[in-house]
């Protein structure tokens, strides 16, 4: 299945992709149903809504804020373009009108207080995500009625989705149809590479333009740009983070004594990594606060990628070039693709291994592949970082992306660049292919105890002290 770089690198707000962007592209989704779809038969004019969320989305959805985003969706917003200091206003009218008034549909009756529910039952079959949205005519009598699943990344599917996204021979079709280098597993795009003797980088970027991306360098220079001024927006700012746990912002602080200990004889043989966590906790300050960010490959993994370019960029300047940034994101996508291709990107489904864990792997074949870095080797930096955070819990305290998650992008972003130096010291060669990796990642969410995927339930969430 072609996954474009847009797909797996998407301009959005915080704090997560899928309990906040994910929801907001449902609202709009059943909306745009409502529009073109099919009543219930006997149903007359639709006149009203309920939603309600289940699984992890319930249980941390007041955390990440998932029901002020289906709120904002419902209103017609959306996660690149909206907004995030008007939405406070948008929800306060909503509440006193407890009336929507949808473009292209009539009024439709819908009071936030009662009408969204957070359903802490069992989760929908299929995926943790899930949520239900339910159309009634002005009698009570259903009119339509949807289940969406957010399924990491800001990707939202129906239950019909899913399937089709599952059947490995229509999966195998759709790769195949008019790509020039369909491969959807690394073994594939290394032996697509040695054919053509074309980087990984080349292939995918002849992938998206046969996908119809003539303005590719634009969108990639633009994400690129994106990640770079969070990351500044990050530095500029300090204070308490929302939600209760009085989590202080440290990325401004840690960023003025970096700079200083530049023009002084203080710097520590280690003082890289503090930058590169600088860098990332900036980007996931940002996020925990609902700035905007890109996801890579989610919100709450949102900082790693960024923290390795920059770091790239910043302190390697003899080897940057545009030319090269792009390769760097262009590497990361096509791993990231892989890896949500084949195992997911999901907390709630595998654990933070599938976010943090994907993103290192992601920054570290980027940063191999801007480094001058072989086919293998990239493959074998992915692994490396992917592998080294294997069976990663994600036990958010609070249901807040905040703690471990803004200080768990900072190591990830280290390891990827260790495991990117690791690689460019071999030849490739090594004994776990990223493919089986990938799978064991797989093997180790679906065996992982629900208390620790997104749910708060287990963990850090449930072992810190009382305040």
């Amino acid at each position: 299945m072609f996954i474009s770089v847009f797909d797996i690198f998407k301009h959005g707000i915080g704090p997560s992709s899928s309990h906040t962007m994910g929801p907001m592209v449902a609202a709009n989704r059943f909306l745009d149903a409502l529009r073109h779809g099919e009543r219930i038969p006997g149903a007359d004019e639709v006149a009203a809504l309920t939603i309600s969320l289940h699984g992890s989305l319930a249980w941390t959805g007041k955390g990440h804020h998932s029901d002020r985003a289906v709120i904002l969706g419902l209103l017609g917003e959306r996660p690149e373009t909206m907004d995030p200091d008007g939405a406070d206003a948008l929800i306060a009218r909503l509440g006193k009108a407890r009336r929507l008034m949808p473009e292209g549909l009539p009024p439709l009756r819908f009071d936030p207080a009662t009408d969204l529910v957070f359903d802490f039952g069992p989760p929908l079959e299929h995926h943790a995500n899930g949520m239900i949205f339910r159309a009634f005519d002005a009698a009570g009598r259903p009119y339509m009625t949807i289940p969406y699943f957010s399924v990491g990344g800001g990707f939202v599917a129906t239950e019909a989705e899913l399937k089709a996204e599952h059947d490995t021979s229509l999966s195998d079709q759709k790769r195949a149809r008019g790509y020039p280098h369909p491969f959807g597993t690394a073994a594939q795009m290394l032996e697509m590479g040695r054919t053509s003797g074309l980087s990984i980088a080349q292939m995918k970027r002849a992938n998206e333009e046969a996908h119809g991306r003539d303005d590719l360098d634009q969108g990639l220079d633009a994400l690129a740009d994106a990640m770079m001024a969070c990351i500044d927006r990050g530095f500029s700012l300090d204070g308490v983070l929302p939600g209760g746990l009085n989590v202080k912002r440290r990325a401004r602080k840690l960023h003025e004594e970096l700079t200083a200990q530049r023009f002084s004889n203080r710097n520590a043989p280690h003082v890289v990594n503090d930058w590169i966590s600088a860098y990332a906790m900036a980007v996931n300050e940002e996020n925990a606060a609902g700035g905007r960010v890109v996801t890579a490959p989610t919100n709450g993994a949102a900082g790693t990628v960024p923290a390795v370019l920059r770091y790239w960029r910043d302190h390697m300047a003899d080897a940057v070039t545009d030319e090269k940034r792009r390769d760097f994101l262009l590497t990361a996508a096509a791993i990231g693709g892989l890896i949500k291709a084949n195992a997911s990107i999901s907390g709630a489904e595998v654990g933070c291994q599938g976010e943090v864990g994907s993103a290192a792997a992601m920054a570290a074949a980027g940063l191999c592949a801007a480094l001058g870095g072989t086919n293998e080797q990239v493959e074998n930096a992915a692994e490396i970082a992917l592998e080294h955070h294997l069976g990663m819990t994600c036990d958010p305290a609070k249901g807040l992306v905040q703690v471990p998650c803004i200080e768990r992008n900072a190591m990830g972003a280290i390891k990827a660049v260790s495991a990117a130096s690791l690689a460019l010291r071999s030849d490739g060669e090594h004994i776990l292919p990223l493919d089986n990796c990938i799978e064991v990642m797989l093997q180790t969410g679906r065996d992982m105890d629900v208390r620790y995927k997104e749910t708060s339930q287990g963990g850090i969430a449930v072992n810190l002290p009382e305040c």
